[in-house]
């Protein structure tokens, strides 16, 4: 390979800071678009009893306005993967169900006039007790937020791997704990945008939206539509400034939008504001985790049992409950524990409803995990080091079968740690920090263990259904991705992607890939990243999320890749007068390896594909343009135990944080953060490091200043950045990046997926740092974020006890 595994430069970057990017808000792709504004509920949780609109109607500009009762008659409720009858439209029916949730669609031709019309539309609502908090939920004496169900639990399924009750009993120790992680938004630089036209000789709706992916929710959007597949043609532009998994939660939008055009009879345009983003987007979910470990005297960890709750909001919707078992083949991270006994609980509460978000489960499973590790060791008063060794998977060991099924395809995990230790210097650190708490200054060193998951297997979000209702249905498995390379009469060469890249370098990186594979140079191709559900190679596993384009998107990329070589050495095996393994392709030539005078250009075996076809060898059909579609064989449907791998190819993250914390502010300051990561063969280092810092800022928000956070009245009260603090460039600490390389023996080049690794790692690495700093305090972080006040306030509280 001559580019793939070299930093070569971002081919995207040129028209990114040159401001050439197509963004939605850049296109205008019919005449006569109106504009929209929503109106939103101020209510939790409420009855509509009255909708008056005449007002807002008879604003000059205004050509209508759309309310639930009409957005209900031509659409059905969105399916949902689980048994619950929860209905969902893209708009409020009858009741609201979280502060935000939309209530009418004023229609004008322009915003401006849109949002006036707004202040002129009266609602009378009745309030109904909210529900806000995912214990409550759980209690049979909460209010129920949709009557149908009868209970808020709209999800719960309970597995047990091998012989836990057993490893329980011959423990030494119990340990048990209870951890909350908060509901986090991923606030991308440019909102939620959507263009939907309705053509009605047609019946058919055409979407441009940021919209992502993943295309499981092209067939959700066609349910609710009422239309055929071939009905909902949906555009994304190839720049979307950013997603993180949230702009997977446009697809509401994108329908409700497609239903106002329809009713209205004319284009429709709305853009999302940041306040309305934070309110009502989309979010990841918040959980609450009751964790016990069953443990030797040595730290050897013999059984786990974990009963986790997430909130979904106030509805649940595709692709959830899927962050509950998103980890579920990963459920025991890096260690060696065969005794597993899960609980996953999903509930409504009235929330913003959730879906994807970087690192999507992660974060949320590994909070409580890596957690327990510091945890044993002080319990057990053993070194947390020495704990993790005990209980690390060997190289010896791959592939690795996990309790839950999951087959960790290669690694080396303890190559990983020792490198850590040694950019750290772990002993020193470990005297500095003695002398300096005798000085009143408070350091701490934390470690966390994260097994990155990539490549998810669409079976795995069945694992919310039992054996018997999965036997019922339409089984589904895969990981697949579609590319298409293509070359012009001309010799011009041409790939479609369908992974809808967010910044990740897609197209740098597919440029790399067939420019090996044709031996040509990577500046001579152009790579089309815009989506086009009509015309692109897309399948419903298709689309950027779970880290997924270097394990399966570039494997499409270099199978499509590969079929234009073949064709192209089966046309110069007849010009050359030799066989195809005797042939070289590179320098934009085709030669023998045993004697390269004799050789042909690809711009000439081009043109006789496309100029002479009565001259191509028999069998060899015209042109040069080739489709691939790829997965694999280990993304197989769960079985009948409930066993799944969830996922294709496994990485593996190992962080070391050193903090100091001033007990007088409760502030945290990280002085230096060392991150070990193990993604296969690097495709690109440059954007790796860039993948990897994104992740890690991603984190640093969930570990210390990020939580949409409400009140007992469901009221949200972190509506903009005064009150959601993100960090900034300023906050991100000195970080130390190294690599090992295990290759994946399942994907043609190697790679596994990078990106989303420090977003599962930092919140808990920080918190085990924390608390390795207050160790003098006796204080044990089983709460994000970790703002000063809630810090200053656990040494406090800690300062009078002992008073």
């Amino acid at each position: 390979m001559t580019y793939v595994g070299k930093p070569v430069k971002r081919i995207e970057d040129a028209r990114l800071v040159s401001g050439e990017g197509t963004f939605i808000d850049d296109l205008s792709p019919l005449p006569n678009i109106h504009n929209a504004a929503i109106l939103r509920s101020p209510h939790a949780h409420a009855r509509i009893k009255a909708i008056f609109l005449e007002e807002a109607a008879k604003t000059p500009g205004v050509i209508g306005v759309v309310v639930g009762e009409h957005v209900k008659a031509l659409t059905n409720p969105f399916p949902v993967g689980v048994k619950a009858p929860i209905k969902y439209y893209p708009i409020a029916v009858e009741k609201v169900r979280f502060v935000g949730e939309a209530v009418a669609v004023v229609v004008a031709k322009d915003r401006y006039i849109a949002e006036d019309a707004l202040a002129k539309i009266k609602v009378e609502y009745e309030p109904l007790n909210p529900v806000v908090q995912i214990e409550d939920a759980l209690s049979s004496e909460s209010a129920v937020l949709h009557e149908e169900a009868g209970t808020n639990i709209v999800n719960h399924r309970v597995f047990q791997y091998g012989n836990v009750e057993d490893s329980f009993k011959s423990a030494d120790y119990i340990i048990s704990k209870k951890f909350t992680f908060p509901k986090v938004s991923a606030t991308p630089v440019e909102n939620y945008g959507v263009i939907a036209n309705y053509t009605k000789s047609e019946g058919a709706y055409t979407i441009w939206s940021n919209f992502h992916g993943p295309f499981t929710l092209h067939s959700v959007m066609t349910a609710a539509l009422k239309v055929p597949s071939n009905r909902l043609r949906i555009i994304t532009p190839k720049d979307i400034g950013g997603s993180y998994g949230i702009k997977s939660g446009v697809f509401p939008y994108m329908v409700l939008m497609g239903v106002v055009s329809r009713i209205l009879g004319v284009p429709v345009k709305w853009t999302e504001d940041r306040q309305e983003h934070l309110m009502a987007s989309s979010s990841g979910t918040d959980r609450v985790t009751w964790i016990d470990a069953a443990v030797k005297k040595d730290g050897t960890i013999l059984g786990l049992k974990m009963k986790y709750a997430d909130s979904v909001g106030g509805y649940i919707r595709a692709p959830e409950p899927a962050c509950l078992y998103r980890t579920h083949s990963n459920s025991t991270g890096a260690y060696r524990i065969q005794n597993v006994k899960m609980e996953a609980i999903a509930v409504v509460t009235n929330k913003s409803p959730t879906g994807l978000i970087r690192g999507y489960g992660g974060p949320q499973h590994y909070f409580p995990l890596e957690r327990m590790m510091q945890i044993i060791s002080a319990e057990l008063d053993l070194d947390v080091i020495e704990v993790i060794k005990k209980n690390l998977i060997t190289k010896e060991e791959f592939p690795y079968h996990t309790a839950s099924g999951g087959i960790y395809d290669s690694g080396d995990y303890h190559k990983a740690l020792h490198l850590a230790l040694d950019s750290i210097d772990y002993d020193s650190f470990k005297e500095k920090q003695k002398a300096a708490w005798k000085q009143g200054k408070y350091l701490g060193l934390g470690f966390a263990c994260i097994v990155e998951p990539s490549g998810s297997n669409m079976g795995y979000v069945t694992i919310a259904l039992t054996p018997e209702e999965r036997a019922k249905s339409l089984p589904k498995s895969g990981c697949s991705e579609g590319a298409t390379v293509s070359i012009d009469p001309m010799g011009g060469i041409t790939v479609r992607i369908s992974t809808v890249p967010t910044g990740q370098g897609h197209e740098t990186v597919t440029s790399q890939i067939v420019a090996d594979v044709l031996g040509v140079d990577p500046a001579s191709i152009r790579v089309i990243a815009e989506l086009d559900t009509l015309t692109s190679p897309w399948s419903v596993a298709s689309g950027s999320y779970s880290s997924r384009f270097a394990p399966i998107g570039s494997s499409a990329v270099y199978q499509a890749a590969q079929k234009v070589r073949l064709k192209l050495l089966e046309i110069a095996k007849s010009q050359l007068d030799t066989t195809v393994d005797e042939l070289v392709m590179a320098e934009g030539k085709v030669f023998a390896e045993k004697n390269p005078s004799k050789s042909i250009s690809i711009k000439r075996l081009v043109g006789l594909a496309h100029w002479n076809p009565q001259g191509l060898p028999a069998g060899i059909e015209p042109g040069i343009h080739e489709s691939a579609f790829y997965t694999l064989s280990a993304a197989e449907s769960p079985n009948e135990l409930d066993l799944v791998n969830g996922s294709v190819t496994y990485g593996f993250v190992f962080d070391a944080v050193q903090v100091e914390v001033d007990i007088d502010t409760g502030e945290v300051k990280i002085l230096d953060y060392t991150t070990i990561h193990d993604a296969g063969k690097l495709l690109n280092p440059n954007i790796v490091e860039g993948q990897i810092m994104g992740g890690l800022a991603h984190g640093l928000g969930a570990a210390l200043y990020e939580e949409l956070a409400y009140d007992e009245r469901g009221q949200f009260l972190t509506g903009s950045f005064m009150d959601y603090l993100c960090p900034t460039a300023t906050e991100i600490p000195n970080v130390t990046i190294k690599h090992i390389e295990t290759p994946s023996p399942l994907t043609p080049l190697g790679a596994k997926g990078l990106g989303e690794g420090n977003t599962m790692s930092a919140p808990v690495v920080i918190a085990n740092a924390v608390t390795d700093a207050l160790k003098p305090f006796n204080i044990s972080i089983d709460q994000l974020p970790l703002s000063p006040d809630r810090i200053w306030s656990k040494i406090n509280n800690k300062k009078t006890m002992q008073i």
